[in-house]
């Protein structure tokens, strides 16, 4: 039995979008789960609130990267 005791904001934090496939690219923005580099440094930090506007910009970046490929 382990008996570290978990916090309740440890079980309610949002969790990490990492799929861990990263690469960055020229804008050091993860290829993998389109946080950029310093999104990445903080997400251990970040409360919920910012992690939701983290993984918002980040759907945002993959969209347009998805947009992009399109048209090639």
């Amino acid at each position: 039995m382990n008996n570290v005791p978990v916090t309740p904001e440890a079980d309610s934090l949002v969790p990490s979008p990492c799929i861990r496939n990263c690469c960055l690219d020229e804008d050091d923005v993860c290829l993998g789960c389109f946080r950029n580099l310093a999104e990445v440094i903080a997400w251990s930090e970040a409360d919920n609130a910012t992690r939701e506007i983290v993984l918002k910009n980040a759907a945002a970046r993959r969209q347009t990267y998805l947009d992009r490929c399109k048209q090639l």
